[in-house]
């Protein structure tokens, strides 16, 4: 019976995230009106449950403790309490991302459930305690405009943070990588990841010149250099490649983008040959099957599980995904793809995908420079993380032992995950706030607002056109000096030099604008949605 049951949701969890994986590509890429996509997120929704559902009645099936129906129950809770908050208190948030946030975090509940039921659980109360904490992130994004202050500070806490664990940290396979404070063991790389973007968006929001480019590069490296000495060479990539692409969008230099993934190149091929361990996991990647019984082994049993799922998998509980070592964290899209099969395991890569594009849409349509280096520099973090892990356990690429965000197990993963995601909500809210403002255009003699094309030019655009007309009335010119100009016909009008316009001013022109718009709507009492008609 129970092989009958494993074998019939076998093929309806397939189909489900299937039909749950296209329906993000439409939402992502396909203009539709509010009611259409409203119905493919509940689409979308009914396929995340049903699977969520599925899978735990076969592990329930196998097991036959009642206590997996109480940790199923509490993951329902989570996500309709992770659905509140981004559906009633942040209503503009991004769905898509909630949706898949969701998604990832009830798979690897699942897939963890079925490995080790005691890391399932307390991943399930960490995320918990992720959830309630970051409920206030989005909002504290939106309000405190102090966080882009704060330059050096994250920059000093990251360098002495990751300078503790080197001296004091505890060795996991081969790299000091966790931290213990109070009986928690902690992964500080994963934390720092957060403030070293934050650090490095204020420094190039600030200035992109030569000498700025070089200090803030030093401050960089520094946090690298420190995770290489730590033996911790996957958050090191992760980190280098964050802080390239970063610098590359703000200076819109190439020669900073060849350069320094050339220096990353060759700072690769040097640590091969330094450090023990990655000279171990070069040769596995190069032939697992050479050295099977030593450092090939995880690879190897990684290659054996994926080509035994096959297209459709084993069926839960009908695979060995125990004989992977560290199968719930490094290498659980391993033993997803042995009992989910190779079409689940691609659509978890399209997921992540869509949440990578999503992360750098909300980067490249946000005016203002500083969130704007914010969500570029998650969305690259993110990315990177997910190539690392999967290509690793692929064999694309030599394994780098980072875990895969929101599935594999860790505290410290799931927890900062979570952050990375609601500040990217608030973000989004605040790009949605602009939009606001640009649908609208001041009119400086009249107390009304005139309704133009969305986006239509930008801050600085905006504010210089105000500098220009402000001038313009200020010192209206006489008609003595134009026909004095007009008769001499020799002089030439005096050149008047282009104001420079400072970030500063653009917010506080932003601000005062925002209040001005606000009573006006109140004065009008006519809404955004007759505005847009109106247009």
């Amino acid at each position: 019976m129970v092989h009958v049951l494993t074998e019939l949701t076998k093929y309806l969890v397939i189909i489900l995230f299937a039909v749950y994986t296209l329906s993000s590509f439409t939402v992502l890429f396909r203009k539709s009106n509010p009611d259409r996509e409203n119905r493919i997120f509940i689409r979308q929704s009914v396929c995340m449950y049903v699977l969520h559902f599925l899978c735990h009645l076969v592990i329930f099936a196998v097991e036959q403790k009642w206590s997996i129906w109480a940790l199923y129950l509490g993951e329902v809770g989570l996500t309709l309490v992770i659905f509140l908050i981004y559906r009633i208190i942040y209503k503009n948030a991004d769905r898509l991302i909630v949706h898949h946030m969701c998604m990832l975090m009830l798979i690897g509940f699942s897939e963890l459930a079925r490995l080790d039921l005691d890391a399932a659980l307390h991943q399930f109360e960490v995320a918990i305690l992720a959830v309630a904490i970051t409920a206030f992130v989005p909002r504290i994004v939106v309000h405190a405009h102090f966080i882009r202050k704060l330059t050096w500070l994250y920059g000093v806490i990251g360098i002495l943070v990751l300078g503790a664990v080197l001296v004091l940290g505890s060795v996991t396979y081969g790299a000091k990588i966790t931290f213990t404070v109070a009986g928690i063991t902690l992964q500080p790389s994963e934390l720092i990841k957060i403030i070293f973007v934050f650090f490095v968006a204020c420094r190039l929001y600030r200035s992109t010149a030569f000498k700025d480019v070089v200090i803030t590069t030093i401050a960089a490296a520094l946090h690298v250099i420190i995770l290489v000495l730590s033996s911790d060479l996957g958050a090191a990539l992760i980190f280098f490649v964050t802080y390239i692409c970063m610098l590359f969008v703000a200076t819109r230099a190439p020669v900073y983008l060849l350069g320094g993934f050339g220096i990353g190149a060759v700072a690769a091929f040097g640590a091969s040959k330094v450090f023990n361990h990655v000279k171990t996991r070069v040769s596995a990647w190069k032939d697992p099957f050479a050295n099977i019984e030593g450092g090939g082994y995880q690879v190897a049993q990684a290659m054996f599980a994926i080509g035994t799922g096959g297209w459709f998998g084993l069926g839960l509980y009908q695979g060995m995904p125990e004989t992977i070592p560290v199968e719930t964290s490094d290498f659980i899209f391993a033993a997803i793809a042995e009992e989910f099969g190779g079409i689940f395991a691609i659509c978890i890569i399209l997921v992540c995908l869509s949440c990578f594009i999503m992360l750098t849409r909300v980067a490249r349509q946000i005016h203002d420079v500083f969130y704007q280096m914010i969500a570029l520099g998650f969305g690259v973090a993110y990315g990177t993380q997910v190539f690392l892990n999967i290509g690793g356990v692929i064999k694309f690429i030599p394994s780098t032992g980072v875990t895969l965000p929101f599935i594999s197990y860790g505290g410290t993963s799931i927890f900062c995950t979570v952050v990375i995601f609601a500040i990217i909500q608030g973000i989004y809210i605040l790009r949605h706030n602009e939009n606001e403002i640009y649908v609208e255009n001041f009119d400086l003699e009249q107390d009304e607002v005139v309704p133009v094309k969305r986006n239509e030019g930008g801050a600085e655009e905006v504010l210089r056109r105000h500098m220009n007309q402000s001038q313009n009335t200020e010192r209206p010119r006489t008609t003595k000096q134009t026909a004095k100009s007009a008769g001499r016909g020799k002089e030439q009008p005096k050149k008047t030099r282009r104001p420079q316009i400072t970030q500063e001013e653009i917010e506080g022109f932003w601000d005062e604008e925002k209040d001005r718009v606000q009573k006006t709507r109140r004065k009008n009492k006519r809404s955004q949605t007759e505005y847009e008609e109106k247009w």
